[in-house]
């Protein structure tokens, strides 16, 4: 989906669907990320823009102390009722470039679908200073595509795009979906050489998910460019989807590609 700056507030509107209908990510990238670095009981952690946390839990149960740092004032309180067994973590309501931090502090920065929110020479020289000699910022990321077994339900969703979407971005064309790739996921991966980080690695994973027309736009609803599209418009738009799907026998596949970048602070 399109990234749109300013949006940021958006997601909190949305808290308790997005919760529910995002995903979270494969079992197999967090045995990367722990192949890695070994995170224990005495592992002191900072998560960037946990949203409802589907990131959040796999790295908890290491028995980590975390400390969530969330912009959304909806998603903090869904964070702490979430993991309010866990008494290891915490919650702070702000923006990560506003918030203050410790230097040489933590064994682990990590983002979920959230970093390219900071601007990135602010993000990866704060993470830099807070992370101890070792210690690790891993970024990753999901990149949904559509449908691959229907060309013609794709087609007929670009231009319902065409015709609504721009309507309200009309300086921001949406573009057809294209799969994400291995060298994009390395160059991003790469950008953190120039903030001092070593040891750059990064690796791809992927899955399928179907939804109903009804799940699937209830999920567009949880996009940051989809929830600021004016309400007239963003009804018909998604009504649009709904009834294209469902010409093509109501359920569409979506082909996730997601992506890990880990680089070390030495």
């Amino acid at each position: 989906m399109p990234i749109l700056k300013g949006l940021e507030w958006t997601f909190d509107t949305v808290a308790s669907t997005y919760e529910k209908l995002r995903p979270g990510y494969v079992e197999e990238l967090y045995q990367k990320l722990f192949d890695y670095i070994s995170i224990s009981e005495n592992s002191n952690v900072v998560e960037i823009g946990s949203g409802g946390g589907q990131a959040t839990a796999p790295i908890l149960k290491t028995g980590c102390r975390l400390t969530a740092v969330e912009y959304g004032e909806q998603f903090s309180e869904l964070l702490k009722d979430k993991f309010k067994a866990y008494h290891n973590f915490s919650v702070i309501t702000g923006k990560f470039e506003d918030t203050e931090f410790e230097d040489d502090a933590f064994d682990l920065v990590f983002s979920a679908s959230a970093f390219h929110w900071v601007p990135e020479k602010v993000g990866y020289e704060k993470v830099f200073s807070m992370l101890k000699k070792d210690g690790v910022f891993a970024r990753f990321a999901n990149h949904p595509y559509r449908d691959k077994g229907k060309p013609e339900l794709s087609k007929e969703i670009d231009e319902i795009y065409d015709e609504y979407y721009n309507k309200y971005h009309n300086k921001v064309k949406h573009k057809a979906l294209s799969e994400y790739s291995e060298e994009q996921a390395k160059e991003l991966a790469i950008i953190a050489q120039k903030y001092g980080f070593t040891d750059i690695q990064y690796a791809l994973f992927h899955r399928e998910r179907m939804f109903s027309a009804k799940e699937y736009v209830e999920l567009l609803g949880t996009y940051s460019d989809h929830i600021a599209i004016e309400e007239t418009i963003r009804i018909k738009f998604f009504s649009k989807i709904e009834e294209a799907i469902n010409k093509c026998g109501g359920i569409i596949t979506i082909y996730d590609t997601i992506d890990l970048q880990l680089a070390r602070k030495r």
